[in-house]
């Protein structure tokens, strides 16, 4: 195991120091990274159960309210490519501290939004400012940590964080139960702010004489053509970005799918979604146990694809909520495995740009998403859903037969 990056005292980051010293600074870190990682999935988990809700408060169509979720990955992408390249400059602190105020002013806007179109805007913005956290819990392990460090490091806050998804559409579905769906943006500033204050504990993870000198921005688009140019990073980009993307379809889908069709209630429906996440975080503790870590990722996109195949004759032949959601819990424990392992290799892959390499591993996601959330909601849901999650686990498999074809490097097993 590689321990930390640098090699010499001198070069080590104030927390790379520190978490060779402090054990309790350790587990600090994880739970930090664990929260930044959370805002990233609360910005679009929270308040799914509320769209319906949504749709019928602004008297707009389904696709038009699930254009929200849409400019949040919108948001979610854009900034992590231009602040991925900024905390490489600059540093991860700064980055934290600015993107994280970006998101609390914009959830508080999004509470006086007078029609849909404006309610939308504020989404872009949001996942601009949720896009900070969502990238540095991936950059700050692969500043200090590489090989089977990184992996177990990742893995570890993949777990926990299965934690955010399992509970978010929990605390949304009864906020907007009790409180009215602005609620959910009010308990989300205020996540947010509590996040930024914790950040004052946090230690700068990427040393001076590690950044990027010169213009951010020449540098970025050096930086970017030499990652996009990278075929085994991109590989590993594309199969994480696929399978995220098919996690953004059941998060754009599953609303309509058991509150509107099945009937489930906002409160319900947050249980239902809450328990299926639980088994996205066990893929992701099983992943670690992989040696080398890409077996985990193919096993998992075999999984994929049966699970996908159930459930998508479920959905055009089978009207029976028990086998959806029995055939989703298949789906999300393979994707589980997926994330956490693809997470490592690509990071492994670009660590030298750890910022910029983490921000296309996650823009990947958000692209694929942004297209997919709108297109489940064209005709009826069902159909459309189960079209988009064959497409998707195709495409899925194909990288992952990719991936599985490249030599591994000896950090990586």
């Amino acid at each position: 195991m590689v321990s930390s990056s640098p090699s010499s005292p001198s070069e080590q980051s104030p927390m790379s120091r520190k978490l060779q010293s402090d054990k309790g600074y350790y587990w600090f870190v994880v739970i930090y990274l664990v929260v930044l990682s959370a805002l990233g999935s609360f910005v679009n988990d929270m308040y799914t159960p509320a769209l319906p809700g949504m749709c019928r408060f602004f008297g707009c169509s389904v696709p038009l309210g699930q254009m929200g979720l849409t400019m949040g990955m919108i948001g979610l992408a854009l900034g992590q490519i231009v602040l991925g390249p900024v905390s490489d400059r600059y540093g991860r602190k700064p980055v934290l501290f600015g993107s994280v105020m970006l998101f609390v002013v914009f959830a508080l806007a999004s509470v006086f939004s007078t029609n849909i179109h404006v309610f939308n805007l504020c989404r872009l913005f949001q996942g601009i400012g949720a896009a900070g956290g969502y990238f540095l819990s991936r950059t700050i392990p692969a500043d200090v940590y590489s090989g089977r460090g990184l992996a177990k490091l990742m893995a570890l806050i993949g777990a926990i964080n299965g934690i955010a998804p399992a509970s978010a559409p929990v605390i949304g579905g009864l906020a907007a139960d009790e409180w009215g769906w602005r609620s959910i943006f009010i308990i989300l500033a205020v996540f947010a702010a509590l996040v930024m204050l914790s950040g004052i504990f946090m230690k700068e993870s990427l040393v001076p004489s590690r950044r990027v000198a010169g213009s951010w921005w020449k540098e970025a688009v050096s930086g970017y053509r030499s990652l996009l140019g990278n075929r085994r990073f991109m590989i590993h980009v594309c199969f994480k970005g696929t399978a995220l993307g098919l996690l953004f379809a059941y998060v754009s889908s599953s609303p309509f799918i058991l509150q509107t069709h099945y009937g489930l209630s906002q409160t319900s429906y947050g249980l239902v979604v809450g328990f299926n996440a639980l088994f996205m975080a066990a893929g992701s503790m099983v992943a670690i146990r992989f040696h080398p870590l890409e077996k985990a990722a193919r096993l998992g996109a075999i999984i994929l694809a049966v699970g996908v195949a159930a459930q998508a004759l479920a959905l055009y032949t089978v009207h029976n909520i028990w086998i959806f959601d029995g055939t989703m819990v298949v789906v999300l424990f393979s994707l589980g495995l997926i994330f956490s392992t693809t997470n490592t290799l690509a990071m492994n892959e670009g660590r030298d740009r750890a910022g910029e390499a983490s921000s296309v591993l996650g823009v990947a996601g958000y692209i694929v998403g942004a297209v997919v959330s709108p297109l489940v909601g064209i005709g009826d849901i069902l159909h459309s859903t189960a079209i988009t999650y064959v497409i998707l686990a195709f495409a899925v498999f194909v990288f992952s037969r990719l991936s599985s074809r490249l030599t591994p490097d000896s950090d990586e097993r």
